[in-house]
């Protein structure tokens, strides 16, 4: 159900269902959680991209296999089956995320095509989305009886609320394509669809290069200080430079800089 191949420090997370547009069933739920859970262990990864595989990247939870007629028909009335009390509920989508899985490695999503609905569980914990020219993005709940909750929720960290108001309460009737996307900050750059991979690959590979602990340092500060106050994140990142702070690599930064030796860049 997925896919992952580890070359020189990138992983390759790729969704393996395109017969069903990479619908996220059980089985690709257990083994999200799995490759999450695993990677925070495997010194080997330093970065990871998260893909799928053929013409779009993923179009949520598999309606077909996660709810039969019966189990549908109770949630419209207000019973959630197997839930003795309202306030107990297994999230299909929980274990599919990086961050849900306490992976503080950077994940990059390279998306094509359609992201819906529970793709938003990934990308809305990853650390940026690299997009192809033919991408798009849209939450189908409302249009079919159903509360969008969980997911929009997760790209309020990617995306204005006016922007997840408006494609939440839209539906099906709108698909936000990749530029837009792009104008509002949800996807951080746009290729063409042939050039996705080379490029999710090229940038993945300078962050694999760098020094692993100052890279999930600066994560941990960022997504810490996006959920606190200013003046608390600002208090605390004394403690997340000494925390991830590695001897040998500020030394080698720092004759880098000495030695006047420039990296190569682009503009973007």
């Amino acid at each position: 159900m997925i896919s992952v191949s580890i070359d020189d420090g990138v992983a390759w997370v790729s969704l393996d269902r395109p017969e069903v547009r990479n619908a996220i069933n059980e089985q690709m739920q257990r083994e999200l959680a799995s490759v999450w859970s695993g990677f925070r262990y495997d010194d080997d990864v330093r970065c990871v991209v998260l893909t799928g595989e053929g013409e779009h990247f993923c179009t949520g939870i598999d309606r077909g296999e996660a709810i039969s007629e019966e189990n549908n028909t109770a949630m419209a009335e207000g019973d959630y089956p197997g839930y003795p009390t309202p306030w107990m509920y297994d999230d299909p989508g929980r274990d599919i995320g990086p961050k849900s899985r306490d992976l503080w490695k950077p994940v990059i999503g390279a998306v094509r095509g359609m992201a819906c609905g529970g793709a938003f569980y990934m990308l809305g914990e990853t650390e940026f989305i690299i997009a192809s020219d033919d991408a798009t993005f849209f939450d189908p709940h409302v249009t079919y009886g159903m509360t969008a909750a969980f997911e929009p929720i997760q790209m309020l960290n990617k995306m204005p609320l006016p922007e997840v108001m408006r494609m939440s309460l839209l539906g099906v009737n709108e698909r936000m394509s990749a530029e837009r996307a792009r104008e509002i900050g949800l996807v951080s750059e746009v290729v063409p669809a042939d050039e996705l991979h080379e490029r999710a690959g090229e940038v993945a590979r300078i962050i694999a290069d760098a020094p692993a602990l100052v890279v999930q340092g600066t994560m941990r500060a960022l997504w810490t200080a996006y959920e606190m106050p200013r003046t608390q994140a600002i208090g605390m990142a004394n403690l997340f430079t000494r925390i991830g702070s590695d001897a040998a690599a500020f030394k080698e930064g720092q004759e880098r800089f000495a030695g006047g030796r420039r990296p190569r860049w682009t503009v973007r």
